[in-house]
């Protein structure tokens, strides 16, 4: 059997050795050739991942030779289409290459797990929600830290999350006598230096841990949720980080507007569900 980690590492290589030859569709408004090109990491599960076939409704990857993109956001990604009538490309784009690759045109849009925070309202438009996600660490079930009650309880550990992300430019900085370490580009790194005990915690969303607890079944999910221990926000701060949306370019009102007439048919229940899925048929880890 595969071993998925180093196909991504394989997969991932070879896109970043490709000169990317697809191009979005909406430069102006709308998906005027009938091809929706959708850009995510492919490497953020549960929300997408790399597969080496179409099982479970994976989707082609048309920037990675015989890789596969599936997880929520390919399903996501799958119900506007088909709402709409368009045909489908998956492109895998580094983290942060997805907001430069929207404003371009180089894409038509991004579902990769994106909050719809402020700031990255001021570069491009959103669409959504499209989930409704909360913040909160994982630990190992050996740490010292398992039993942790809140972020005060976390002083003194080593901890990190993903580069670019609420996690480590905001959350990480409100836990007194956190000892930060660099950044990870990806959330398999992340999760990689936990499990190797190169850091005692990170912070992330709640599907993203939930699906580590699966991959992982030695990490433990630290909730902190609705408790005086819990990480602080604005209301409007708290909004933004809980919203995951679909980032379209500044204008495409007419793309937006098409996104949201299919997001509004489902509520949190039905985005709940779709994840559920999602984590349930991710690819393993494989140690």
């Amino acid at each position: 059997m595969i071993n998925i980690r180093r196909f991504v590492s394989i997969m991932l290589a070879l896109a970043v050795a490709l000169t990317m030859t697809s191009c979005g569709s909406s430069a102006g408004n709308g998906v005027d050739d009938g091809v929706l090109t959708v850009a995510m990491e492919c490497a953020y599960e549960p929300y997408n991942w790399l597969q080496n076939d179409s099982s479970n409704g994976a989707v082609p990857v048309s920037n990675v030779p015989g890789a596969y993109a599936n997880g929520y956001d390919v399903m996501i990604a799958k119900k506007i289409c088909e709402a709409n009538g368009w045909e489908l490309e998956i492109i895998q784009s580094d983290w942060d290459s997805l907001v430069p690759g929207v404003q371009s045109g180089t894409f038509d849009c991004v579902i990769a797990g994106q909050s719809m925070t402020a700031e990255r309202s001021k570069q491009v438009d959103f669409a959504g929600p499209y989930f409704y996600a909360t913040i909160v660490c994982l630990t190992t079930n050996s740490s010292r830290f398992a039993s942790a009650k809140g972020i005060g309880d976390l002083s003194g550990g080593k901890c990190t999350a993903q580069m670019g992300t609420i996690w480590y430019d905001v959350c990480l900085a409100q836990i007194d006598g956190a000892d930060i370490q660099t950044a990870t580009e990806t959330t398999p790194a992340m999760l990689m230096a936990l499990e190797t005990g190169v850091v005692d915690f990170v912070c992330t969303d709640t599907p993203t841990a939930q699906a580590a607890v699966i991959a992982y079944p030695d990490m433990v999910i630290l909730d902190f949720t609705g408790t005086d221990g819990d990480f602080t926000f604005t209301d409007e701060e708290r909004a933004e980080n809980v919203n995951i949306g679909v980032s379209v370019r500044k204008g495409n009102k007419e793309l937006r507007n098409k996104i949201d007439d299919v997001l509004g048919t489902m509520d949190a229940s039905d985005f709940n569900e779709l994840m559920a899925y999602a984590i349930s048929i991710q690819p393993l880890s494989e140690d």
